[in-house]
């Protein structure tokens, strides 16, 4: 199987998971010998350090604690990876363990006891923008000026990036990555059901309901019996049915070419989430669907017609849940659809930001040059072949395109597959064309080559300009409010999901209609004018200046280029 180790975002959220301008620097050909490589490079870019070859400095470095490394391989803190970046990098580290899904709570304790760590790896704004706010994360302008070669370099190859890094105050705080931009959600649906009840691929949001109810009422398994549920709305599926309205849910989206939260939208895609779930359509326990997994097993299980799902992996979702399904259905065919035309136009699903903040250097760091110094050492090609793929020979190969194939998928996966938190600045199209999806896929295989054409045809029908987006940039470059206004929003946000979720249960008991009503008092009533008024001004404010729609797209054009 050929295939790249990538880390997990979450990103994010993906993620997110980040691409911007064509890079001069990008390269095909990973190291023939990372851990050399790295070695060599990590001398030569220490001339200027603040310490002499023979007695490195000392840093303290966050990283993500998932819970994920395997026993054999050690601690969060004490690795392979961790002694390949000590033996090879300019500084002596000490790795300080945040917990993934406690992040916040640990960083506030580590700031508020003097004992945060001296470079912070952290991609959520709502914990790096109020450390700004409160002056505990160093300005970088004339560090990175200074003392930088990778992330300068970086810098000025990929100019969105420094746009978005650059706060209201002319100021670099943070340091961020560039990735792969690519769709993040996909629709999918049972190709063969569509043929065998003689239906057509749904263009519009009443075509979909229509289809969704044919599945769940026509026996398109053909066992005799109604155990098929036409579509999922469970965990992230729910978000996909958001993107077709132009929901933003809790954020903001374009209304008449302002910032909007798009109440009317989050109406009409409430409306048809009640309507699903009514007529039993949809499973009716979806809301215990915590984290998808019932969805995902009905949908591999062949008792679910139409999947909206996040993307974790495309390899996975094309291949390996695929060939999943068809054990349980040989026949079974699956194809990834465009979202259908709502009433409000037709939408893309989310985009991951190519374009990602991701580190900074505490106020109080005792040796800022080290830390911009380990920061350059991550960024390095060689050091992220390291720590993404292996070593060679050991874990992968390199192809005749200059790209790394693995030897071992089991041996990657317990050996290498965990270690990209500690990769989280390096901009991965640094690798050139073997940074994107396409060449996780070995066309060799059928069934490989069957979902790199699954892929090409989801993107051709997502990235697509020409629809419209749900928010009014990149989620995760959306601004957060100031700290009066966000907690008032932290607040009335749960209420407002809470209120649309009890009108799909509700039955006659408690409409859409009534919904809306309550949702405006409340965000009313929470100072929601304060709120828009705020968005408005940034809006009008940054369009040139922050990264936009029209960056993304500028990207997505770039990207195709560097793909060639």
């Amino acid at each position: 199987m050929k295939s790249w180790v990538t880390a997990s975002l979450a990103t994010v959220l993906t993620t997110s998971l980040m691409l911007t301008a064509c890079s001069s620097q990008s390269t095909n050909e990973p190291a023939a010998d990372p851990a050399a490589s790295t070695a060599s490079s990590a001398a030569a870019s220490t001339a200027t350090a603040s310490a002499t070859p023979d007695k490195k400095p000392n840093l303290t470095v966050s990283v993500y604690d998932r819970g994920n490394i395997p026993a054999a391989e050690g601690t969060v803190e004490n690795n392979r990876w961790t002694k390949f970046i000590n033996d090879n990098g300019p500084a002596n580290v000490k790795f300080v363990p945040i917990p993934r899904n406690d992040a916040a709570q640990k960083f506030n304790v580590l700031f508020a006891s003097h004992s945060a760590p001296d470079i912070i790896n952290e991609f959520d704004p709502n914990i790096l923008n109020p450390l700004i706010d409160q002056k505990q994360l160093m300005p970088l302008n004339d560090l990175i000026e200074n003392n930088s070669v990778e992330y300068k370099k970086i810098l000025e190859d990929y100019p969105a990036l420094k746009k978005v890094a650059t706060n209201a105050d002319g100021n670099m705080y943070e340091v961020g990555r560039v990735l792969e931009a690519f769709p993040s959600y996909a629709l999918f649906i049972r190709a063969d059901w569509l043929k065998k009840l003689n239906l057509e691929v749904p263009k519009t949001t009443e075509d979909l309901y229509k289809v969704a109810k044919a599945f769940a009422e026509q026996d398109p398994d053909g066992n005799g019996q109604k155990d098929t549920y036409g579509m999922a709305i469970s965990w992230r599926s729910e978000y996909v049915v958001d993107m077709m309205f132009g929901n933003p849910v809790e954020l903001y989206g374009l209304v008449d070419g302002q910032p909007s939260r798009a109440f009317e939208n989050a109406k009409l895609a409430t409306e048809f989430k009640k309507r699903l779930f009514d007529e039993g359509i949809i499973d009716k326990d979806f809301v215990n669907d915590k984290n998808g997994a019932k969805a995902k097993q009905d949908f591999l299980n062949g008792k679910l017609g139409i999947f909206p799902t996040f993307i974790a992996s495309w390899f996975d979702a094309t291949v390996t849940d695929i060939q999943t399904l068809r054990k349980a259905v040989p026949d079974a065919e699956v194809i990834p659809i465009s979202l259908p035309a709502s009433p409000v136009g037709q939408y893309i699903p989310d985009v991951q930001s190519p374009v990602q903040m991701t580190t900074a250097i505490n106020a109080k760091a005792k040796d800022p040059v080290a830390a911009i110094q380990y920061i350059d050492f991550i960024d390095r090609v060689s050091t992220g072949t390291a720590l993404l793929f292996g070593l060679e020979g050991t874990h992968y190969t390199t192809d005749a395109s200059g790209c790394p194939q693995v030897i071992d998928p089991d041996k990657t996966k317990s050996e290498v597959s965990w270690a990209g938190d500690l990769a989280q600045s390096y901009s991965r199209l640094q690798f050139g064309k073997c940074a994107f999806y396409q060449n996780q896929f070995n066309p060799d295989i059928p069934e490989q080559k069957a979902g790199l054409d699954m892929f090409n045809q989801a993107e051709a029908l997502y990235l697509d300009p020409d629809k419209k987006y749900r928010f009014i940039t990149l989620q995760e470059l959306i601004p957060s409010f100031p700290k009066d206004l966000q907690t008032s929003f932290n607040t009335v946000k749960a209420q407002i999901t809470n209120t649309w979720l009890k009108s799909v249960l509700g039955g006659d008991k408690y409409s859409v209609d009534q919904a809306y009503q309550d949702v405006q008092a409340a965000w009313d009533q929470a100072g929601g004018k304060q709120m828009d008024e705020f968005m408005v001004q940034w809006f009008n404010d940054n369009q040139e200046t922050s990264f936009m729609m029209k960056d993304l797209w500028d990207t997505i054009a770039k990207q195709a280029e560097l793909k060639q």
